[in-house]
């Protein structure tokens, strides 16, 4: 299909999916912007995240709206490109009365919007992936990398390759190859891993590669001849199924394989299938679920009524569950401002802002929401716009993405004072204050 009909598809499926303007004029409506690129090299990815925010979005207006706020739901396509994803945000921001939050689902664009985020005051969800030292609340005012960061995904990564070796003080004197993106989002990976490589003596050796990564045989020819002990994949799209398949080409075991969470979905194996097998990569809290309840209600409240946005296959995949997991939270942070501001009513980026950083999702919360065994409890301050260091590990049998580990915590020690010194380099080199006591309750 070619571009320009695949947008028309898109624009028609979403405007059958909003009631039409006279009705919506008589009733209340929370304007969301949806960034997401379903064209371009990074689609099979794109489609599911985006659908996964539109399912969810639309699941709230089945069960009534945010205290009866219904969403007005809008998408434009980025094709996961900065410029295009600036362009979206500054068409969509001032919108039918205004974004109260936006989601880059891109960490160039959040790099850039974060820049515009503080003068038109709306906050940004950046779930796994954007600006890592953006979880300090006292400098990112408007930033929310809720539930997870990526020096989480590196931290746990290394965590976890320390367990297979019987312990991290086993690490000492190994080789590990980090395979990553040349991008913002891939060199994200180097502070944490630089640090635990710093702490237990092992020897990181770093192999970018182009975007959008489709070649890569030099840098597994580089792999074979070093022959590391372990390679870390942090990639996206194509990179990872191509970098599987260069793996397996060589001969690298993909059992010694572990990626960052955002090359663990179906799309980066589901090619590669038996090849892949054994292949590990960090879970965001969630990985594959069919059976959680959100999963089960979506399928009866959305797609049973016709009005789902992508295939009913897709629905529990890990990209499509990721992408209602951060829709549950932007809708969540909306919820708690309500609290606040007044139920029943249209928050504004402001008031979704506090919102957003008042999080209380504890257990009881994420059951009847729906995320039980999706993710753990999530409470996030004026410090800390995380509120989680939770992940867990998952392995491709062939087939499938099963879960192998326990919950892993980042550890906290290593990653707050990362979080803190980075923090405060891009506070002196912006010229901010970070925030007083008394902006924290404001």
């Amino acid at each position: 299909m070619k571009l320009s009909q695949l947008m028309i598809v898109a624009t028609v499926a979403l405007a059958a999916a909003v009631p039409a303007t006279s009705a919506l004029a008589q009733e209340k409506q929370q304007y969301m912007p949806v960034l997401s690129y379903r064209t371009g090299p990074y689609a099979p990815n794109g489609n599911p995240i985006a659908n996964g925010i539109v399912d969810y979005y639309k699941l709230v207006n089945a069960r009534g709206g945010i205290n009866g706020v219904k969403l007005l739901i809008e998408e434009c396509e980025t094709m996961y490109d900065t410029a295009r994803s600036v362009e979206c945000y500054e068409r969509l921001k001032n919108k039918n009365g205004g974004a109260a939050v936006i989601q880059p689902w891109s960490t160039g664009a959040t790099y850039a919007i974060t820049e515009k985020a503080p003068t038109d005051k709306i906050p940004l969800v950046t779930l796994g992936y954007g600006r890592s030292e953006s979880a300090d609340g006292t400098v990112f005012k408007w930033n929310f990398p809720v539930a997870g960061n990526y020096w989480v995904a590196g931290d746990v990564l290394v965590q976890a390759i320390g367990k297979a070796e019987g312990g991290l003080d086993k690490l000492k004197g190994k080789k590990i190859a980090l395979v990553y993106h040349d991008s913002p989002f891939g060199k994200e990976s180097l502070p944490i891993l630089h640090e635990r490589a710093r702490m237990h003596g092992f020897t990181l050796q770093e192999l970018p590669v182009t975007a959008p990564g489709v070649e890569q045989k030099a840098t597994w020819l580089q792999v074979r001849q070093n022959r590391p002990d372990y390679v870390i994949l942090w990639g996206f799209g194509v990179m990872n199924s191509t970098a599987l398949k260069e793996a397996q080409a060589t001969g690298y075991p993909r059992e010694k394989m572990y990626g960052v969470w955002w090359s663990g979905a179906e799309p980066d194996v589901r090619d590669v299938g038996d090849g892949a097998k054994g292949y590990n990569s960090v879970a965001l809290q969630n990985s594959a679920d069919y059976d959680a309840k959100v999963v089960k209600e979506t399928l009866e409240k959305v797609y049973g009524k016709g009005q789902g946005t992508g295939s009913k296959d897709e629905v529990g995949q890990v990209l499509w569950l990721r992408g209602a997991m951060s829709a549950m939270l932007t809708i969540e942070g909306i919820r708690a401002a309500q609290e606040r501001f007044g139920k029943g009513k249209v928050m504004t980026g402001e008031q979704v802002r506090w919102g957003l950083e008042n999080l209380n999702l504890d257990q009881k919360k994420l059951d009847a929401l729906g995320f039980a065994g999706v993710l753990r409890p999530i409470s996030t301050s004026c410090q800390d716009h995380m509120g989680a260091y939770w992940a867990r590990m998952q392995t491709w049998d062939g087939k499938a993405w099963k879960i192998t580990s326990d919950w892993m915590q980042g550890d906290e020690q290593i990653i707050k004072p990362m979080v803190k010194a980075a923090a405060a380099k891009y506070a002196a080199e912006k010229k901010l204050t970070p925030r007083t006591p008394a902006d924290c309750q404001s």
